[in-house]
């Protein structure tokens, strides 16, 4: 019994001894871990979003831990409150580096309360974290000591300029908050806008305090312009306010387009459903976070704990900006656990007695430096994808482009640096064309992709002076009604209807009216020149007309391109010259020197052929009139190939054959030539040559009354050698009579006139282009001109 109760005694014993080791071992091992003072701004603790955000931190600081054994260092958090204010952050930065003297700093939220930390941060050799603070201006300040753990701003630009070229849209307003976050990315967007060819008509800044008065009071003048592509970059709460004035002034029915980028995509996820339902149709660029087994795993866990500590805040979502939270302090975490237990100390600054400054006696990290270059070099699978820094900047990442539909958002494609936009990441080709989007329901519930552009409400219209004209309406006609002057004038025509084509083109709405240049009884009010130069003075603001571009036009105003061919042509009568009807016409197919030549010809062959076959041929012997008479008979029925008299010689032969050929070709040609002046009606024209009109004092020319045409043809002809007319119809009859009955000879004007005028007059006329050589003939100057232009 005694030696049983000696076994008890023992085993209990070393049971206490094995827990007292135990307990000393871990107080051991606890005491071996540093604290690390680490401060958090944070703006109104009391909100929710701060709330998750902290939360997020804290469980990013216990994943980290509870993941490794016995590690050297633990974190701890030292949290202010900035109060959405710069100076409140300022102030917290300062109280944390110098009373707490913390190694590092998460935060602030902004990026105006940043641009101030930075500067403390970077004087105190303490690494200022941000995973908030997004504006692209943070990037220029030299500063080792600042990490910004956030997309920036500008990596959404391209993003945005894709879809603006994938819709064909040509301009686009920014809508931003006035400040340090709306205008640091302002430049990047212009500039990203401008590689896609779309224009920034107007800028509309928005002040973070605005009333809703101002709101409505900015998108009444959005309203009045024509652009209907605005893209909204400003933070939550204003944007928030944005789109509930927006939807309800009736800007997000059909016809607008809303692009928002990430300040407002990327908090979609936690924004109220009151919210959600004004951004109905809104296009979203928002940070891609894929679905992976951690983040899934971590929002369940999450939510519970959330639940726990904070029980009367229900259906909270966790946004990208928690997930960067998250991902920031895990990476610092990490950063100090690799600097080891280094001692963690603050060296004061020794200052005068009399500084009454508190920066002045701010002390200095002794392992801030360190620090930072630890944090430089980290590089995990965060919950938000990869995280590493690039000179201090979080790694671009892909970006997601949203469509708000229904109680939420859903993905309709994204954007990659490397191809751009398409439908789904796993992708084989490189196309950026629309089909590579989702299919879009656009604000007012339509399927339709909006033109971008609407009709101003109150815009200016464009005062389009046009001319009154008599002939050639095909151009232009004016009818004006003289039974009163309150009904428009009808006005229609070729130029017309090409300038309402070039304006229906633009991708933008001008409104305009046609004004007629004429008085109140519609009777012209002066020629083209004067109609040119009244836009000069403004009593227009352009010109749809059959108005050529010339140099001294070209003193006043500017031309668009040319639109119609150019040049100053000639029209003259035609006469048959084959219709001479005698007795002689048969000799006309040659030429009297081939006729003789012919003859002389004949008569050479009859020779030839006595010569060679009078010796051996008995048919070209005899009395020397019988000789001669043979051989002119042999020769000239070659003919018609009816000759007799056979041939011995042979040479005769081969000469025979030779002259068979000729008189073969002469007579084909001959018959044709016959035929072709008996059937064929050949016209041509009476004059070909402008200096043959200009030398004969009495012959006349026309031109359009008003036109350029007579000015020019007055530095040639006298002024009494020049008759006008109207109308085709006018310058035909004048053409009919000709200069002997009061008409003319030819008519000079622009090419178009002259095509009208031969498209109802073909048959009797012929257009002589004026140029310095035709064939070898001089038929007259050049006249050149540029054409028909608005």
């Amino acid at each position: 019994m005694k030696k049983k109760m000696s076994t008890s005694t023992f085993v209990f014993s070393s049971l206490i001894v094995f827990s007292l080791s135990s307990s000393i071992l871990l107080v051991m091992g606890q005491k071996t871990s540093v604290s690390v003072n680490v401060g958090v701004i944070l703006d109104d603790l009391e909100s929710v979003s701060s709330k998750v955000r902290l939360s997020c931190i804290e469980s990013a600081i216990s994943d980290f831990y509870s993941s490794r054994g016995n590690t050297q260092t633990r974190l701890v958090l030292s949290i202010r409150d900035s109060r959405g204010d710069v100076v409140d952050a300022a102030a917290a930065a300062l109280d944390l580096i110098k009373n707490v003297q913390v190694q590092a700093i998460l935060g602030p939220k902004s990026s105006m309360q940043t641009n101030f930390v930075i500067d403390l941060g970077e004087k105190a050799r303490v690494p200022i974290i941000s995973f908030s603070a997004t504006s692209p201006a943070l990037t220029s300040l030299p500063s080792t000591y600042f990490f910004q753990a956030a997309q920036i701003d500008s990596s959404q630009v391209k993003a945005v300029g894709a879809i603006i070229k994938a819709f064909g849209w040509r301009e686009a307003v920014p809508i931003y908050i006035d400040n340090e976050y709306g205008n640091g990315v302002l430049p990047y967007l212009i500039d990203a806008l401008q590689i896609v060819e779309a224009r920034v008509p107007y800028r509309s800044a928005i002040s973070g305090s605005a009333t809703d008065d101002q709101i409505e009071k900015e998108l009444f003048k959005l309203m009045t312009m024509q652009t209907r592509v605005f893209i909204v970059h400003m933070p939550g709460p204003l944007g928030s306010r944005l789109f509930a004035k927006a939807q309800k002034l009736g800007m997000m029915n059909e016809g607008y387009v809303w692009i928002m980028t990430d300040g407002l995509s990327n908090i979609l996820s936690s924004t109220n459903a009151s919210v959600i339902s004004s951004m109905q149709g809104a296009l979203g660029v928002r940070t891609y976070v894929p679905k992976t087994k951690e983040l899934v795993a971590f929002r369940d866990r999450w939510k519970k704990q959330f639940h726990q500590q904070n029980p009367t805040i229900i259906d909270v979502e966790l946004d990208v900006f928690a997930l960067w939270a998250y991902d920031a302090a895990y990476a610092l975490a990490m950063a100090v656990e690799e600097l080891g237990t280094t001692s963690f100390v603050f060296q004061t600054t020794i200052s005068s007695t009399n500084s009454s400054s508190d920066l002045e006696t701010l002390g200095v990290s002794q392992n801030g430096y360190q620090l930072s270059r630890s944090l430089a070099k980290t590089k995990f699978r965060g919950l938000a994808g990869n995280f590493s820094f690039d000179n201090g900047q979080l790694q671009s990442s892909i970006l997601e482009i949203l469509n708000v539909i229904g109680a939420g958002a859903r993905a309709i494609g994204f954007w990659t640096p490397e191809n751009g936009l398409v439908r789904n990441l796993i992708i084989n080709s490189t196309n950026t064309s629309i089909p590579n989007l989702g299919f879009v329901i656009w604000p007012g519930e339509h399927g339709s992709i909006p033109k971008g552009w609407e009709i101003p409400t109150n815009g200016k219209k464009l005062r389009v002076g046009v001319p009154v004209k008599y002939g050639f309406t095909e151009f232009v006609k004016v009818v004006h009604d003289n039974s009163t002057n309150t009904t428009p004038d009808v006005i229609t025509g070729f130029c017309i209807d090409v300038f309402n084509a070039a304006m229906e083109g633009l991708p933008y709405a001008v409104t305009y009216d046609f004004i007629p240049f004429a008085y109140s009884n519609g009777s012209s009010a002066g020629t083209y020149d004067d109609l040119v130069y009244q836009v000069f003075l403004g009593d227009y603001d352009a010109l749809a007309a059959d108005s050529t571009i010339r140099a001294n036009r070209s003193l006043y105003v500017d031309f668009t391109l040319p639109y119609t061919e150019s040049g100053v042509v000639m029209v003259v009568p035609m006469k048959d010259k084959n219709r001479i009807k005698n007795a002689w016409i048969f000799l006309k197919p040659l030429t009297w020197e081939l006729w003789i030549a012919s003859f002389f010809s004949f008569v050479f062959i009859g020779f030839v052929v006595w010569l060679l076959e009078h010796r051996v041929n008995e048919d070209f012997r005899g009395p020397p009139t019988h000789q001669v008479g043979t051989g002119l008979w042999f020769s000239f029925s070659t003919m018609v190939f009816a000759q007799r008299e056979r041939v011995v010689s042979n040479l005769s032969r081969f000469v025979v054959i030779v002259w068979v050929f000729v008189v073969l070709i002469l007579t084909q040609s001959y018959t044709a030539s016959l035929t072709s002046l008996l059937t064929v009606q050949k016209l041509q024209p009476t004059y070909t040559n402008i200096s043959h009109l200009i030398s004969n004092t009495k012959e006349y020319v026309g031109c359009l009354d008003g036109s350029f045409v007579c000015d020019l043809l007055q530095q040639s002809f006298h002024a009494s050698n020049i008759r006008k007319y109207k109308s085709a119809q006018e310058c035909n009859q004048l053409l009919i009579n000709g200069s002997q009955n009061g008409g003319i000879a030819a008519a000079i004007d622009e090419t178009p006139n002259i095509k009208l005028f031969l498209a109802n007059y073909c048959s009797n006329y012929t257009m002589i282009i004026l140029a310095t050589f035709n064939y070898g003939t001089n038929i007259g100057p050049i006249i050149k001109t540029d054409g028909f232009a608005f």
